[in-house]
């Protein structure tokens, strides 16, 4: 067999779309981790990152940080955490956070030292209060950028949310550990494909978002 003959097994079996190991479940899991994560990690990020690029302090040591994030491997953040906290859902989250960090720190900090300094010069002329520069001025125009640094987050996210399977919690990647523990090859096929789908979900969520929030003015200008 083939790939898509595993992946048209796996999806056409009946028993793989109800209870507690079925489809939609795994799916409701595997957005739950992932919406989880995404949501700290820009708690974290976006105010550090929008606060750092307006202010123009701190670029190198924000670099560096996002720099050491990258380098850390996922799996094996999460083999120290599961050793140091034990079995849960924190040893995932924190490896999950870590990755999605440094996209949305980075991106954030270049979106707002992108903007053109002329309209940030003039709000501040007319004696526009900081935030307000930031935010009313500043924010819209890098609001492009800023949504770019959230979906490359939200895109790796959702892709190593399958180590969550590795200590026992549930989502996409079930099936995948399961499916190599069994040598069920339709199982990590499947597995794989509904990850790959969700990633690609996840790209047109942000598409529309997209659509939706920046102004059709700074969509023509970029």
């Amino acid at each position: 067999m083939n790939v898509l003959d595993f992946a048209h097994a796996f999806f056409n079996d009946s028993a793989h779309w109800h209870g507690y190991d079925g489809i939609p479940t795994r799916f409701v899991e595997h957005i739950t981790y992932s919406l989880e994560a995404l949501l700290i990690a820009a708690v974290i990020g976006l105010p550090v990152g929008l606060l750092t690029g307006h202010t123009g302090r701190g670029g190198n040591a924000l670099a560096l940080i996002a720099t050491a994030g990258r380098a850390l491997p996922s799996f094996g953040l999460l083999v120290l955490m599961v050793i140091w906290i034990g079995i849960g859902m924190l040893p995932v989250m924190i490896p999950l956070v870590v990755l999605a960090v440094p996209p949305i720190l980075v991106t954030s900090y270049e979106a707002i030292r992108s903007v053109d300094p002329s309209p940030v010069d003039a709000a501040r002329g007319m004696g526009m209060p900081e935030a307000r520069v930031l935010f009313q001025v500043e924010v819209p125009v890098a609001l492009p950028l800023i949504l770019s640094g959230l979906r490359t987050a939200a895109i790796q996210i959702v892709s190593t949310a399958t180590i969550a399977a590795y200590v026992g919690l549930g989502g996409l990647g079930r099936y995948i550990i399961d499916g190599l523990y069994q040598k069920n090859y339709e199982k990590v096929v499947g597995g794989a494909t509904l990850v790959a789908g969700l990633a690609l979900a996840t790209l047109a969520v942000f598409w529309a978002a997209s659509r939706l929030t920046v102004s059709p003015g700074v969509r023509r200008s970029g």
